[in-house]
């Protein structure tokens, strides 16, 4: 029998996820739109044998300049250039279903998936907030079960544009001077209630057949759309036990909707926070905290609640007439989830800031290596989750500790790879098959371009 082995994705986010992470004397506050940092993260991170490398992306700009390195480069060119220096790790992006078109970005990810030679990844978000509303011509945001019912549509539509090739589709016969068949070909012709679409892709399709399918919402209908379409969640979770029942849950919804439940990877994501010895990484982890400016988190925590400005006091817990869940409109599961984390812990505003400066609601761990690898390894086999989104507080040094200090111990123990022997798909790294054309039996052999 196969051990089970540890998934490990890097989400590479400017400097680090801590928002002071730029303040500190070896940060560089340009790296955001540094192509070099990113080549080197995502160096360390294939050194380290991740699966995947994730970027983030939102259709406006995030914070106040104030607050930290505003802007970011646009994901999917930045992944394609990260492709042409890496060799192995899967390369995800995230995109809108609410601010895109089905046929311009099924083809930027099946050209992504065909020029990394199958390692792309598609982060799939619904974009809460007026802000992105209002640069797309909308006075508010669309309702919640608005934007998942047209990220829905979405998906079916994209999945019809990467089957509108068969596998076999180029003939390439130059005697004959058959270049392909067009009987080989299938345009979706979909009309539905939010998208119309008529032809073919003008792509190929790509070595996986399609993107993995990311997903990274936590909310009742979040998690249904994972339980029927994602092969990947990323998710917050603060304690053991909200994680299991995280996990057991949405194993069992996506077994519900006839999928297999070890084809949907869980992912927490964690701030590791490391040092040599128990002391440091709390030293370390102090620097952070004091280079937190307040003023931008009280702001950020009151536009998370939707509270007027002036409402939270830093020494005073969070009101007790917060607006109910069911009236939040944006990111309805995290909001749940700091609600939940100031209640439990009983934590004034100041603190609940501090908690949240590292990793906005994902869990944040300090230690020794030894020590987070305990917490993964505990993690991993008590059943809340198949592997790790790692999301280091500073960068690049928190992802060179990971890797010189954690990676080893996790090879040690069994759960992580040595290296990464043949070269294989982004699917395969996840265990998970090549999907079938829906037109078509499985081709035999590769697809025509699934070069190695």
């Amino acid at each position: 029998m196969t051990r089970r082995r540890l998934h490990l994705n890097a989400f590479l986010m400017n400097t680090g996820h801590h928002e002071a992470s730029w303040r500190l004397p070896d940060s560089d506050p340009y790296a955001h739109v540094e192509l070099g940092h990113y080549v080197r993260l995502a160096r360390t991170a294939e050194r380290g044998t991740f699966d995947s490398l994730f970027l983030a992306d939102g259709p406006q700009l995030w914070s106040n300049l104030a607050q930290r390195p505003a802007g970011a480069l646009e994901p999917l060119t930045l992944l394609t250039a990260l492709a042409t220096a890496t060799e192995h790790i899967g390369l995800i992006a995230t995109a809108s279903t609410s601010y895109n078109s089905p046929y311009n970005l099924a083809r930027k990810f099946a050209s992504l998936d065909i020029i990394s030679e199958g390692r792309a990844g598609w982060n799939i978000v619904t974009t809460a907030g007026a802000e992105a509303a209002r640069n797309f011509g909308l006075d508010a945001e669309p309702a919640h079960a608005e934007r998942y019912a047209r990220a829905a549509e979405f998906l079916d539509v994209a999945l019809k544009l990467w089957d509108s090739w068969e596998d076999d589709a180029i003939v390439a016969d130059k005697a004959a001077g058959v270049w392909g068949d067009d009987t080989k070909i299938h345009p979706p012709r979909h009309r539905g209630k939010y998208f119309g679409v008529e032809g073919a892709l003008n792509v190929p399709r790509s070595p996986q057949g399609y993107p993995l399918l990311v997903q990274a919402g936590s909310s009742k209908d979040g998690k249904a759309f994972a339980a029927r379409y994602a092969e990947a969640v990323f998710t917050a979770q603060q304690t053991l036990r909200d994680a299991q029942d995280f996990y057991t849950d949405l194993k069992s919804q996506t077994a519900a909707a006839g999928r297999n439940p070890d084809h949907l990877k869980v992912l927490p994501g964690i701030v590791p926070v490391i040092g040599s010895t128990e002391a440091e990484a709390r030293a370390n982890e102090q620097v952070l905290e004091d280079h937190i400016v307040y003023t931008h988190g009280v702001d950020r925590l009151e536009g998370l609640l939707q509270l007027p400005s002036g409402t939270l006091e830093l020494d005073g817990q969070l009101p007790a007439d917060l607006p109910p869940e069911s009236s939040i409109e944006g990111a309805r599961s995290r909001y749940t989830l700091v609600v939940e984390l100031a209640r439990r812990e009983r934590l004034t505003v100041r603190q609940l800031i501090g908690r949240l400066g590292g990793g906005r609601g994902h869990l944040t761990f300090t230690g020794t290596p030894e020590q987070v690898a305990d917490a993964v390894e505990e993690w991993f086999t008590l059943g809340a989750a198949d592997g790790f989104n790692i999301m280091p507080a500073v960068l690049p040094s928190g992802l060179d500790a990971f890797v010189d200090h954690v990676v080893p111990l996790l090879r040690a123990r069994g759960l992580l790879r040595e290296e990464y022997g043949p070269r294989q798909t982004l699917r395969e790294r996840y265990g998970l098959p090549r999907p079938a054309n829906q037109h078509a039996s499985p081709a035999p052999g590769p697809p025509a371009l699934a070069r190695t």
